[in-house]
């Protein structure tokens, strides 16, 4: 076991919740408070010395100046897991804790939670509509009269464009959320850096920096394209995806789960809900790789491509609930071209209904039963 665990995800993803309960024995510090943060400063290896038995360093890239210091208290102490630190902002965090802790923290990612723990609380959302709208995050699945369009609105104000305001001109804030909504708007979708900054009157470079702020913050991830074969005509770029459908419902001004059942938009939704859960799925087992989508410029694409030893999983979303041998149409073409390739690989369809279903083509997965589907989600 590692001497230190860094846990890191987007706020209010419950980092804070769950290392208090599985350490309750723990010291505790949380390095948002501005005096703790201080007295970080002035004296940071009396600070650390505090904590004798060790602690729960919380937002620890507010202080990196700390882990030099903690560096050697843990090469006097080798005990393991004594130190726990927690971080929002991964790039920053990573940096510092890559050049200081190496080889002596192990990195765990917490990101919101997957349906299967939202409904674990007593009132969760139990329908396709309802799970999108609502989203994953715990405060809101943790409170049944917690209205999501209320809470995803501090989320943003509170959250989001305080981490960016300190890395923007203030100026900029209100185009800011104005590129944030139109990235909702993109979910799902192959990113188009000259196209989103042009729609928002930036520049390409900008709109990249910003996206690499919003990644940063585990707000979206860029899922990247499959590329084996240069004979084809592959697309380079990668997809862009949030973390959190709630979150992109409130961005496209969604006001209930009752919009979604014809918005025009729910394909795109339904497809960054069921890509996002399996990432939470890969994370959860310690594999963070190996998950592409696959498109030629002549639109033989599939939403999903899954890699384990020595196969492939083709993975296509559909928010229909109805069954239909068509759905299989687009994945089973990409199928045919693996073959080609000389790859295996196996086709399923994840969709808006409730009963799994064997088709000759392939398997039909419903949106809820994700999780028990073992190739989706198993450790490699």
């Amino acid at each position: 076991m590692f001497r230190a665990i860094t846990l890191t995800g987007p706020r209010q993803s419950g980092k804070t919740t769950l290392c208090r309960h599985l350490f309750p024995n723990h010291g505790y510090a949380s390095l948002e408070d501005l005096d703790v943060r201080e007295r970080a400063r002035l004296d940071p290896l009396g600070f650390l010395r505090d904590f004798s038995d060790g602690a729960i360093l919380d937002e620890i890239q507010h202080a990196p100046h700390l882990l030099s210091y903690l560096q050697g208290i843990i090469d006097e102490d080798s005990e393991p897991g004594r130190w726990i630190l927690t971080g929002s902002q991964n790039l920053e965090l990573m940096k510092e804790v890559s050049q200081t802790l190496a080889g002596r923290t192990d990195v765990v990612y917490l990101l919101p939670l997957s349906w299967r723990e939202a409904t674990r609380f007593p009132s969760p959302p139990l329908g396709l509509e309802d799970t999108l709208f609502a989203g994953s995050f715990p405060e809101v699945l943790g409170n049944p009269g917690m209205d999501p369009v209320r809470w995803y609105g501090a989320y943003v104000s509170t959250y989001i464009e305080r981490d960016v305001r300190g890395l923007i001109k203030e100026s900029n804030l209100s185009t800011f959320q104005h590129f944030l909504r139109l990235a909702a708007g993109r979910a799902a979708c192959i990113l188009n850096l000259n196209s989103l900054g042009d729609d928002c009157g930036i520049s390409n470079v900008t709109a990249g920096k910003w996206l690499d702020l919003l990644e940063t913050g585990f707000v979206v991830f860029r899922l990247p394209p499959f590329f084996r074969n240069v004979k084809k005509r592959l697309t380079r770029r990668p997809k862009l995806y949030f973390h959190d459908t709630g979150l992109v419902c409130w961005l496209l001004g969604i006001q209930s789960p009752g919009q979604l059942r014809s918005h025009p938009l729910r394909g795109q939704i339904f497809e960054n809900w069921v890509v996002s859960e399996i990432v939470k799925l890969r994370y959860c087992v310690g594999q963070i790789h190996g998950l592409f989508f696959y498109n030629e410029r002549n639109r033989v694409e599939t939403d999903l491509v899954i890699e384990s030893p020595g196969n492939f999983l083709l993975l296509e979303c559909k928010s229909s609930a109805t069954p239909a041998a068509r759905m299989f149409n687009g994945v089973r073409r990409v199928q045919s071209h693996f073959h080609e390739m000389g790859l295996q690989a196996n086709i399923a369809v994840a969709y808006g209904g409730d009963e799994l279903q064997q088709w000759s083509q392939g398997t039909l997965i419903p949106w809820h039963s994700l999780e028990a589907h073992a190739s989706l989600s198993k450790k490699q």
